[in-house]
């Protein structure tokens, strides 16, 4: 990748934070000719303290990748199977939601089309959030969680994003296994890839390994709204984005789990990403598997992006012919996209610690590191 790459790339980093209000950003970018690291303002408002290479950063639902992987490596151990019905696993579990778990199998869970309503936007979840910022969320509650609301639509019919699919995965996985997620995402995903700075958050974490930059939010509801009311519909005009930054590096993350609760660098998150676009690590059948993509979704939500198993991929036509993967997450205060084209020559990580308000920093590097320009 040439001088004036680099350049372009330090210059978008430069923009953001001088005119979208980004506190600190990084970028890691990997070719033929080696890696390069760019930074733009702070990891701290308070310190004024520089953001840097190797920072510990939440990387929110990219963590659904690694919950993915995991799933496809107990398919391939012959441990389960992704076409198994929810009920195989948790019995019982999805009657009281309306769902029938007879229906809906692993498959639909990982690809989020199994019909559940948008967890994120449950009302006892975001009321949490607001009120009790540290509560600690449990498996059993989450569980629960998923299936709180009717269901958005039947098993295969459309593609609904939702991190309740993500947290019954994450049961199975303890059912299959008879171990924490955690201790089998560490067994199939992070020591098969060496990825020695990468860890599930413990449900009770209160901070993050150092380095690590602090997280800002602006965002918060309009004075008056009730988290009981926000929909899916209408929860965007219901944020009010003038509040000054405000740090919620200790905010619990509980609630992500299997859903989005890893924490890597950017170097380990880039090895991940080349490892599972490339197919070096699981077997072909569930590489396959994996990077399959739901052809009834439309747009996640970068144009030409579509959905597979925890991963997005563009649309070659969009890409100029190129294959590029990837892994995207958001949180309070985080931001995270990793993509790498498919052979794994060219790949790019970049991370915010706070969430941009649009679509312009993530356009224009994939614009700048794949010459491409998304429309």
């Amino acid at each position: 990748m040439s001088q004036n790459t680099h350049e372009e790339i330090q210059q978008i980093l430069d923009r953001a934070v001088a005119e979208d209000g980004i506190p600190g950003v990084v970028a890691e970018v990997h070719d033929t000719d080696g890696m390069w690291f760019g930074t733009a303002g702070v990891a701290d408002l308070a310190t004024g303290r520089s953001r840097q290479l190797g920072e510990h950063l939440h990387i929110g639902s990219s963590g659904k990748a690694f919950t993915a992987a995991t799933v496809l490596t107990l398919a391939a151990e012959g441990r389960l199977s992704l076409d198994d019905p929810v009920n195989t696993w948790l019995p019982g579990v999805m009657e009281t939601g309306g769902y029938d778990g007879d229906k809906i199998t692993i498959r639909h869970l990982l690809n989020h089309t199994g019909g559940l309503f948008l967890t994120g936007l449950a009302p006892e979840l975001q009321h949490s959030m607001v009120t009790q910022p540290t509560r600690v969320w449990t498996t059993s509650e989450l569980v629960k969680l998923a299936v709180s609301q009717p269901p958005a639509g039947e098993p295969g019919e459309q593609f609904v994003y939702s991190n309740g699919g993500y947290y019954l995965a994450g049961a199975i996985i303890e059912k299959a296994t008879g171990n924490t997620y955690a201790a089998e995402v560490e067994r199939a995903v992070i020591r098969p890839l060496d990825l020695t700075h990468t860890h599930v958050r413990p449900a009770d974490a209160t901070g993050y390994p150092d380095p690590h930059p602090a997280a800002y939010i602006t965002g918060a509801l309009k004075d008056g709204v009730d988290p009981a009311t926000l929909t899916a519909e209408n929860w965007a005009s219901m944020i009010d984005h003038d509040n000054p930054p405000t740090d919620v590096t200790a905010l619990n993350t509980s609630w992500g789990w299997a859903a989005g609760g890893i924490v890597s660098t950017t170097e380990d998150l880039t090895r991940f990403l080349r490892a599972i676009a490339t197919g070096g690590l699981l077997p072909p059948a569930q590489h396959h598997e994996m990077w399959t993509m739901v052809t009834n979704g439309g747009v996640v939500w970068l144009p030409h992006a579509r959905y597979g198993l925890g991963v997005i991929e563009f649309d070659s036509a969009g890409m100029d012919g190129l294959t590029v993967r990837g892994v995207s997450g958001t949180l309070p205060g985080s931001f995270t996209l990793a993509l790498s084209t498919d052979d794994g020559r060219r790949s790019v990580a970049i991370h915010t610690n706070i969430e941009p308000k649009t679509l312009d920093l993530p356009i224009k590097i994939i614009k700048a590191v794949y010459g491409v320009a998304l429309a």
